[in-house]
């Protein structure tokens, strides 16, 4: 399979700074980052990994994990955010979005590792991501998340999205919000 980037969204690189917790940088993701990217979802517990693919996979398939890092930025855009301690790199979060086919929406979702959690880092990614799929003509975003999930709500809630039950699956949760081109210029979701 040949595997192309569409245009690298260099736009996309921030430096964040969190207080006390020092500072995170977050990219779009690169083919090279297969190992980082493996290693964070190794990482994450085994909770955080059950809400984010709704199975307790203790690491991502080969496919999965290829598909994670080679991303087009045309159908398929994704963040990490990254550390750098030590001399090491880590990736502390993965935000990222794919554009339904033959429709204006795509699915998105969103991960950061738990010692990261509740210092804002997922709405500045997920506030990225709206305003790349914005700018590339998508108009919805969707998402689904357990019932139990409440970090996750609590994102969604907080980003704008209409929260409701699945009809079809116990437990599940659906996400949605219009990223019309009025919503481009609403700026960063709030920490």
């Amino acid at each position: 399979m040949i595997y192309q980037i569409h245009r690298y969204p260099v736009d996309l690189i921030d430096v964040v700074h969190l207080g006390d917790t020092g500072r995170v940088i977050i990219r779009p993701v690169l083919p090279q980052d297969q190992d980082l990217t493996a290693r964070f979802f190794r990482d994450l517990s085994q909770s955080a990994r059950y809400d984010r693919f709704l199975s307790p996979a203790r690491q991502l398939p080969e496919d999965l994990l290829r598909r994670f890092t080679q991303v087009d930025y045309a159908d398929h855009c994704a963040l990490v955010a990254e550390v750098f301690a030590d001399g090491a790199e880590s990736v502390v979060g993965d935000a990222r979005y794919v554009r339904t086919p033959n429709e204006p929406s795509a699915e998105f979702a969103v991960a950061v590792a738990e010692p990261w959690q509740g210092k804002g880092l997922a709405s500045r990614m997920l506030a990225a991501l709206m305003l790349q799929a914005s700018a590339s003509g998508i108009e919805r975003f969707t998402g689904q998340t357990l019932a139990t999930n409440e970090r996750m709500l609590h994102l969604a809630r907080k980003a704008g999205f209409a929260v409701r039950r699945s009809p079809d699956t116990r437990g599940l949760m659906l996400l949605e919000r219009s990223i019309s081109p009025a919503a481009r210029n609403r700026g960063p979701v709030a920490a």
